[in-house]
């Protein structure tokens, strides 16, 4: 038999974080929207339940639960943990905050914090040049699995970003064959304006983007000797810079292995900063872990 979807929920009720029950069936509407079951392998859309609650596909007789293959499904947490979790993120709680709130170990918020950040770039424009390529990988991001280690940086070229800024939206782009040679290079040779915020090194504009951005991670001092804190960001007295400086500052340690994930996030929060954003990264939160023979599927 077909197996249709759990009942419909239409909103986001705090409440339903009470009761493990409705939290799943929410997070089943935001996985279906309102389709029927399908096989996260090979997509068939004919499946069966099993005696155990499992479901198989048909075509491929592939056994799954109705979360397999999705962000929601990466890091253990129940549904009803998920939803106060994605609740406080949305509110931009800290990790530890979070795990004050929620009586859960530090490292099991912040790994649920990471997957939430990896659902945000997958659901991004850009998401298979970020996730598939030398940036994914020294993210901890290996073709649909997600590595939690906060050890020292993988080794590899620092990605540089460009951001393209108009009057309601940014766009943060992963440029690409720059490395951060070539900024030292456009700064020594050709005069292109370098400032730091910590560990984030910013320039100038630079061809059709408003600056470029990377972070230099324990050793950011090192580019000390290229610094010329005019850069056009600094100018503006609103946008995207005045609104990511803030939330960069608060963030506790930022790693030039992680720092896309934030920028990325940076860009959602301030694309959507006028709206709830609760619904759309739940949704995201149950979208299937993209895989890069499945990228077109996305």
């Amino acid at each position: 038999m077909t197996v249709s979807p759990a009942g419909a929920v239409k909103h986001d009720d705090p409440g339903l974080a009470r009761c493990e029950a409705a939290a799943r069936r929410l997070l089943l509407s935001h996985a279906y929207k309102g389709r029927k079951r399908f096989c996260p392998r090979c997509r068939g859309g004919k499946v069966y339940a099993l005696a155990d609650g499992r479901l198989r596909c048909a075509a491929c007789r592939y056994t799954f639960h109705e979360l397999t293959g999705r962000f929601v499904n990466v890091g253990g947490l129940s549904c009803r943990d998920w939803l106060r979790l994605t609740r406080l993120f949305a509110a931009e709680a800290t990790a530890s905050h979070m795990a004050e709130e929620l009586g859960l170990a530090y490292n099991t918020v912040y790994r649920a914090v990471t997957v939430i950040r990896f659902a945000i770039v997958a659901s991004a424009p850009d998401a298979a040049q970020i996730l598939f390529g030398e940036t994914g990988r020294a993210m901890g991001y290996d073709d649909g699995r997600i590595a939690m280690s906060r050890g020292t940086d993988a080794e590899g070229q620092i990605p540089v970003f460009g951001i393209i800024e108009r009057p309601d939206w940014t766009f943060v782009d992963l440029v690409p064959d720059m490395r951060v040679e070539h900024v030292v290079h456009f700064n020594l040779n050709f005069s292109l304006k370098v400032a730091r915020l910590g560990k984030v090194v910013y320039t100038d504009r630079y061809q059709h983007y408003d600056a470029l951005m990377f972070c230099g991670g324990d050793d950011s001092r090192r580019y000390a000797d290229i610094l010329d804190r005019t850069p056009f960001l600094d100018s503006r007295t609103g946008g995207f810079w005045r609104f990511a400086q803030s939330r960069l500052r608060r963030y506790n340690g930022v790693s030039a292995r992680r720092f896309p994930l934030y920028l990325k996030e940076l860009e959602f929060r301030y694309n959507h900063r006028k709206d709830d954003i609760l619904p759309i990264l739940l949704a995201y939160l149950c979208n299937l872990v993209p895989k890069r023979e499945q990228s077109d599927l996305f």
